[in-house]
């Protein structure tokens, strides 16, 4: 990144340059962008399903220990993009938060309450010299028992906002636009098409066909709201079908 004359106002974050920017907030964005990894999520009318691609880095890595899917509740998960041990730190903080809210409240901490909260912590991250912001875009989902399936993406500024399909990561803009138009064909999705709509995005954005362990699908729904993530027989059944489609 040239800046010419703004060189050495990325020293601390809490310093603006000249053109009222903050580097050290930027650099947090590229490096989820730097993964290397495309993560999307999109609601249905009656489900909530996540994607992210699923790459090992060495042949000596036990491929089971590899994951950007992570459980915060029974019934609330996020799949986080960028550097997995800031991911993993936020996700162990998240379940503090939904603990805390249980223990104090007597029920499951609502999906934009956990968002929020979260993204207050990631705010905070933004003003203190002594702190770095997190470097991941956690998308979170969940059922909400008023208003539905929930899905919730924050960034490493601190902003969040709810969303019918969102998409992070090193293709966000083309999966994103790609989105935009499946969610216009067809806002009200049912769990099957939720699903492939999903799988069928990423796969469309990465350029090639994945195999079942190139991916991570995780989903919850209104008559299983359980977080759960699919095994790889269950992705094989569903890259089978959009294959069989197509």
């Amino acid at each position: 990144m040239s800046r010419g004359s703004s060189a050495g106002y990325d020293r601390h974050i809490t310093i603006f340059s000249p053109e009222g920017r903050l580097y050290q907030v930027e650099y947090a964005f590229l490096a989820v962008r730097g993964g290397g990894i495309t993560s999307l999520g999109v609601r249905g009318k009656d489900s909530v399903v996540l994607v992210t691609q699923k790459k090992v880095a060495d042949k000596l890595i036990d491929p089971t220990s590899v994951t950007h899917m992570f459980k915060i509740t029974d019934k609330i998960g996020c799949v986080s993009t960028g550097l997995i041990a800031d991911a993993k730190y936020q996700v162990n903080r998240a379940r503090n938060m939904a603990g805390e809210f249980k223990y104090q409240n007597g029920y499951d901490i609502p999906v934009a309450h956990l968002a929020q909260k979260v993204a207050n912590v990631a705010q905070v991250y933004t003003q203190h010299a002594y702190m770095r912001p997190l470097g991941i875009e956690p998308i979170y989902c969940g059922i909400d028992e008023e208003k539905g399936p929930q899905l919730y993406k924050v960034d490493p500024a601190g902003h969040y906002l709810g969303y019918k399909a969102v998409a992070a990561g090193q293709k966000f803009q083309e999966a994103n636009n790609l989105l935009e138009k499946k969610i216009k064909e067809k806002p009200e999705m049912t769990f099957d098409e939720t699903v492939e709509t999903a799988i069928l995005s990423l796969q469309t954005v990465i350029g090639s066909d994945v195999k079942p362990s190139d991916i991570e699908v995780a989903c919850v729904t209104k008559d299983a709201p359980k977080f759960r993530v699919m095994s790889v027989e269950e992705i094989d059944k569903r890259l089978t079908a959009i294959h069989d489609r197509d």
